[in-house]
Parts: C-alpha cells; sequence; structure tokens
C-alpha cells in the first residue's frame, strides 16, 4: 500500500510542480523551490534575485508511515544572497520540519514539507532583515546624536559650575597680574627729563642779562622764554 500511495502522491505533485519537479529515479525527486521575498528598498546590499532551494525527497518503502529522507541543497551557479545560504542553514531549516513530518505521519505530506519549508526560510531571512534594519537604525541615531553634540553645550550640573568658576577665578588673577607686571615695567622704563639749563653766554645772546643773576643755573630755559617775552 505504501508504494500505491507514494505513486499517487508523485503525480499530484507533478500537477503542482511541472516545472519544479525532476525524477532521479522512481522513489526519488527533487524540487526546486524559489523563495518569495518583498522588496526591501532600505538594503543596498539585498540582490534583486531571491534566493532558491532545491529539496531532495526520497521514499523509504514504508512511506508514508515512515518518514520521507529529506536533504537541502542550493541551485548549481547560484548567486550568494546576503541573508541567506542553504549551505549554513540546511541544518536549521531540516530541523523546522520534523514538527510538521510528525504531525503528517500516515497521510502524504510532502506538498505541506515543501510550503512549511519555503514559509521557515522567508521567515529567517525577514528576520535577518530585521535585525540588520535595526543595527542600522541604531548606527544612525548614534551619528546623529554625534552630530547633535556639536550644536549643544555641556548641561549645567553644581560640579560643572564649579569647575567652571574656578577656572575663570584662576584666570582672572592671571590676567591681573600680567598688568600689574606690565605697568610695573613701564614705570622702571620710565626716564624723568631734567630741566635744560642756559649759560651765561646763552642768556646774554637773548637779551636777559640783568635781569636774572648769571650764575643762578637753576632756571630752566622754559621759565627764561617766559621772561623774554614779558621784556
Amino acid at each position: 500500500m505504501g508504494r500505491e500511495e507514494q505513486v499517487e502522491e508523485r503525480e499530484v505533485l507533478d500537477s503542482i510542480f511541472p516545472d519544479e519537479i525532476t525524477d532521479i529515479s522512481e522513489t526519488e525527486y527533487r524540487i526546486s523551490i524559489k523563495l518569495d521575498l518583498p522588496d526591501d528598498n532600505n538594503n543596498d546590499d539585498e540582490t534583486d534575485e531571491p534566493p532558491t532551494l532545491i529539496l531532495h525527497v526520497r521514499y523509504p518503502d514504508a512511506y508514508p508511515d515512515e518518514a520521507p529522507i529529506l536533504d537541502l541543497s542550493p541551485p548549481q551557479n547560484a548567486a550568494p544572497h546576503p541573508r541567506f545560504s542553504v549551505a549554513s542553514d540546511k541544518a536549521q531549516l531540516l530541523r523546522g520540519l520534523e514538527g510538521t513530518i510528525q504531525e503528517n505521519m500516515g497521510m502524504a505530506m510532502v506538498f505541506t514539507l515543501v510550503t512549511a519549508l519555503k514559509e521557515e526560510a522567508e521567515q529567517l531571512i525577514g528576520e535577518r532583515r530585521a535585525v540588520a534594519a535595526q543595527a542600522r537604525e541604531e548606527a544612525l541615531l548614534a551619528a546623529e546624536r554625534e552630530e547633535n553634540k556639536k550644536f549643544h553645550g555641556t548641561p549645567v550640573t553644581p560640579e560643572t559650575f564649579l569647575r567652571w568658576r574656578e577656572g575663570f577665578l584662576r584666570e582672572m588673577e592671571e590676567k591681573q597680574r600680567r598688568e600689574e607686571e606690565e605697568k610695573l615695567a613701564e614705570l622702571k622704563k620710565a626716564k624723568v627729563k631734567e630741566p635744560v639749563r642756559l649759560t651765561g653766554k646763552q642768556l646774554w645772546e637773548r637779551g636777559l642779562v640783568g635781569k636774572i643773576d648769571e650764575d643762578d643755573d637753576s632756571i630752566p630755559v622754559e621759565q627764561v622764554d617766559k621772561l623774554k617775552i614779558e621784556a
């Protein structure tokens, strides 16, 4: 009876997957499963072509009372996909079919297995896309926070204010010290000019002889000029 059910199932599968199924022997075949993925416009590294995987099915003599023998492989020359690899994901996908196999034991189950496998692989890629999108979002937010720091000052707290005040007072003290040193240096450099004294000859030449004592050299030039003008 097992063989009859196998032949009947194989005929049904041929009508469902006319272009996807290929016989290997009377009890063994493979089905090409192309995944359906929604467009991910936010992902620059996503390939345009959704991935495809090959499900290998071999009937044991007692199938469907015994689980089919399954295997997965990628198509030949398949382009790598950034979110899916048959070689890396095969074990996880096959483990995910174990529950479906147990639920359908005693019944033709290959179509159900193909459906479950396709959904599981698409969900796996969707989860990885979500993780990648979250990572991109967090990176953008982190970059935005760093950029915003350029436009915001340090929040004022009692600790930051005290640090600012101490630095400000030190700066003012240093400025005052420099100003005092500069003033002192200017005073040291300043020279007091001595008044110019006229000789007796110079007094005579200016017509001031007799108006002042020629021996008195204490009268500066400025006062002599004044006397001359008044004369």
